[in-house]
């Protein structure tokens, strides 16, 4: 059955996987993708699908309510998949403002246009808010992140993506808007702007720049290829239940350390070059404040429930990625000149 479904954030590093994975599967679907182009926003990553014929693209932003009530009368959206988020830590502690205007007010736009349309017929409608496991908080050695965990955020950062959940879930109970959550672990894998760990350190490796890793690199963190999260994200789309919470997770977690290790050698040997060369390029950085020391999520739930499973192994996965980030040198290189270049040395001057 053809739908009209809304993917907010859809030039972004998840959302772009998102979309060509619905424009690919659902052709009967028409997919709207809006994006405000910040800087993680990059239609370079949906060029091979901008032509399909169920696409379109809209440049907007979710913290303008006028242009989105306008979007929203237009086109007569059956379903919402919003991943568009302020999501870089770093960030949100040098910003947190914009951080609550995108994360919270934006998300509020959203719910209240949604209401808005579907008032009085809300069948076969859904609003997919996606957000991550950092609402939780940090755990120590032991234990994992349930769907019924008390939210604990530690960051502004976290702390936006917590209240927008929390709204979601009010606009549920209050109003009847079908809404479903999901909180996932840390994404890796193509298109991921190199603020973030793994694409950071590739495009270092590279060009035989320093590697920054924060406090004693022992922080823990699970990590899910992107394209199962797209898969899950689709999965839960079409057949998780209305008010419900999904934890993905990739089963994998790593201390930040151990990563990069592994890192550096299946870089080297991609690059030719002598195991332990990139290794030497490790260097330790003052702690950024109110570091969360370990997340792993239980996804039994969505196992049992849907069905899902990640597809491949992280060393598969992270081969991937490494290979995809050496031969698309120019879509790295041109995200990584002019303001990344000032941000990055800013970030790190201190440290």
């Amino acid at each position: 059955m053809s739908k009209k479904i809304l993917i907010t954030g859809g030039a972004g590093f998840i959302g772009s996987h998102v979309v060509r994975l619905f424009l690919n599967k659902y052709p009967e679907y028409q997919i709207v993708n809006l994006d405000k182009l910040t800087y993680a926003g990059n239609l370079e990553n949906l060029k091979d699908v901008e032509k399909s014929p169920n696409y379109s693209f809209v440049k907007g932003d979710i913290v303008d309510a006028s242009f989105i009530n306008k979007l929203f009368a237009e086109q007569r959206f059956d379903g919402i998949i919003h991943l568009a988020a302020e999501s870089h830590v770093d960030r949100s502690i040098t910003n947190p403002l914009a951080f609550v205007e995108t994360n919270v007010i934006g998300t509020l736009n959203l719910l209240n246009a949604a209401k808005e349309q579907w008032k009085g017929n809300m069948d076969g409608k859904l609003f997919y808010h996606i957000s991550t496991d950092e609402v939780y908080g940090s755990l120590g050695e032991e234990g994992f992140f349930l769907e019924t965990t008390a939210y604990d955020p530690r960051s502004p950062y976290s702390a936006s993506k917590a209240s927008s959940d929390h709204f979601v879930r009010a606009y549920h109970h209050t109003y009847g808007l079908p809404t479903v959550v999901s909180n996932c672990s840390n994404n890796y894998g193509p298109n991921q702007f190199p603020e973030k760990l793994i694409p950071l350190c590739i495009h270092n490796i590279k060009n035989g720049k320093p590697l920054p890793i924060y406090g004693d690199g022992k922080y823990t963190r699970d990590w899910l290829w992107v394209k199962d999260h797209a898969a899950a994200i689709e999965l839960i789309y079409h057949k998780g239940l209305i008010g419900e919470t999904y934890n993905i997770g990739g089963h994998n977690e790593w201390k930040n350390i151990d990563l990069v290790h592994l890192l550096c050698d299946q870089t080297d040997k991609a690059l030719g070059r002598p195991q332990g060369t990139s290794r030497a390029l490790i260097t330790f950085v003052k702690d950024r404040p109110g570091h969360d020391k370990r997340y792993a999520i239980d996804a039994t739930k969505i196992k049992k429930e849907l069905g899902f499973e990640p597809s491949i192994t992280f060393e598969q996965g992270l081969s991937e990625t490494i290979d995809w980030y050496l031969i698309n040198t120019d879509w790295l290189d041109n995200i990584t000149s002019g303001a990344y270049a000032e941000y990055y040395a800013q970030q790190y001057k201190n440290r």
